[in-house]
């Protein structure tokens, strides 16, 4: 079996971060080109990491598949046309570099509720970028759409969501009251969906968070 070339945009964060480790562990795996402001803290033989700036990509090194799991929020980024430049034109710019340097398939990190017709800012700019990447020849296009993501943001640097706490407390003392598609869901099962699904994925897939749980 020839062994894939992967890149993942994002791999410092919640889910990419679970994506890499999945990557780097997985034997049909020969290398993962990570992209991103700063290198992943950890380190692998099979890793390569590349410092770039997303609104201005270098040539992207030859690759089987890419993992978009850029994200920020809001408040984080500090305006809307801050976040929508992380959120949809930092991805899209990823998946078109990708696209040309030769990967056939790739996994996309989203949302719940993502729609490009929603009111709601968040959801439409998802949405958006969902739609965008429909829209390219890619062989396969996997969709992931989380609910309330928890992990350890501390570890990564990131300040720590209150919102996200009280949900995940509220999710597993009232989880029999709440439908699969709306519990909190860990970061790692979102990532080892997309890592089962992304490789020989045909067509579009959309993973919604009650199946990746």
């Amino acid at each position: 079996m020839t062994k894939r070339t992967v890149i993942v945009a994002g791999a410092t964060g919640l889910v990419g971060r679970e994506i890499l480790a999945g990557l780097l562990a997985d034997d049909t795996v020969a290398t993962v080109h990570s992209l991103g402001r700063r290198a992943p803290a950890m380190q692998h033989p099979k890793l390569q990491a590349h410092s770039v700036e997303f609104a201005d990509l270098p040539a992207l090194p030859k690759a089987d598949e890419v993992y978009l799991a850029l994200g920020t929020t809001i408040k984080v980024a500090g305006s809307q046309p801050a976040f929508r430049a992380v959120d949809f034109d930092a991805n899209l710019a990823v998946a078109r570099a990708a696209q040309v340097a030769g990967a056939k398939r790739v996994g996309l990190v989203s949302a719940m509720g993502a729609d490009a017709s929603s009111k709601v800012f968040y959801s439409r700019v998802k949405g958006e970028l969902e739609d965008a990447l429909s829209q390219m020849a890619f062989e396969g296009l996997v969709i992931a759409r989380p609910s309330l993501l928890v992990g350890d943001r501390e570890a990564l640097g990131q300040p720590v969501r209150p919102g996200e706490t009280l949900g995940y407390r509220l999710g597993k003392a009232l989880g029999f009251l709440i439908p699969a598609d709306y519990k909190p869901i860990e970061a790692q099962a979102v990532a080892k969906a997309l890592l089962q699904t992304v490789p020989t994925a045909s067509g579009k897939t959309v993973l919604r968070s009650g199946a990746m749980r």
